[in-house]
């Protein structure tokens, strides 16, 4: 058991606060970015269009990730307040949320510039998942996206009263950091799988199934408000996505029929 005194705020100018969830954040995108546009020269794409494309893609992830934890959350947290949705310093970022809200916004540009996407994405696979497991650095640390209380045999309890777990001194299953490492585990996939002859859009789709898959099973820990079936949202969301993923993986070919052009 863990007990976490790090205060999610690192320091104050006058109102406005620097918090560590923001830090994290910024790190993550700039790492998966990083990465993304490695990997697109690699497969062709001009690497100086990729940094501008970038950042229509990371605004569109992040209202997305914004309006899925918004809805989510409306009731008990929104509902009575409703300024607080446009809060984002203060955590509450829904993966799935940010995941579709970057796909639109990708697809958007890469049909815009004649780019082809599926080859895009494949670019995009590990640096993504690697950036969401920076990003669960960020919740580890703020308390944000704990599982339900637990009595052992490992748990995370916070001390700081700007943490966002419902009760300090509390054991609660450390949800995010079981995504960190299965994340890593993903990427650690992805990256050895990457330079394989796959047709394009293929590798994506991996990310996509083992993603819904660990998204699925860890919601089990999380306190997340079940919504139908007895199911959270991010479960219905992996199920989706693994259905999508599995599907799409059986009927696109392989191989790549032909030699890679330039994006």
């Amino acid at each position: 058991m863990i007990t976490i005194s790090i205060d999610p705020i690192i320091f104050h100018i006058g109102h406005f606060a620097i918090r560590w969830y923001s830090l994290i954040l910024i790190a993550a995108i700039l790492v998966g970015i990083w990465l993304t546009a490695r990997e697109a020269e690699r497969k062709g794409f001009n690497k100086d269009d990729i940094y501008p494309a970038a950042q229509w893609i990371v605004i569109g992830g992040l209202i997305g990730a914004r309006l899925f934890h918004v809805l989510d959350h409306w009731p008990h947290e929104y509902a009575a307040n409703p300024i607080r949705a446009l809060y984002i310093w203060e955590g509450g970022l829904a993966i799935w949320g940010g995941l579709f809200g970057g796909l639109l916004a990708g697809a958007l540009i890469a049909r815009q510039r004649a780019w082809r996407f599926p080859r895009l994405l494949d670019a995009a696979a590990p640096g993504l998942v690697l950036a969401q497991a920076i990003g669960r650095i960020a919740c580890i640390i703020t308390g944000d996206a704990m599982g339900k209380p637990t009595n052992g045999p490992f748990g995370f309890a916070y001390t700081s009263s700007n943490a966002m777990v419902p009760q300090l001194g509390v054991y609660y299953t450390p949800m995010p950091f079981y995504e960190l490492v299965v994340n890593l585990g993903i990427f650690a996939v992805l990256w050895e799988m990457r330079k394989r002859n796959w047709s394009d859009g293929r590798l994506f789709l991996v990310y996509l199934t083992l993603y819904s898959l660990e998204r699925f099973f860890l919601a089990f820990t999380s306190s997340y408000r079940v919504i139908a079936f007895g199911l959270t949202q991010s479960q219905i969301m992996a199920i989706i996505g693994f259905a999508v993923g599995s599907v799409l993986l059986t009927f696109l070919p392989r191989r790549l029929r032909a030699p890679m052009a330039r994006g």
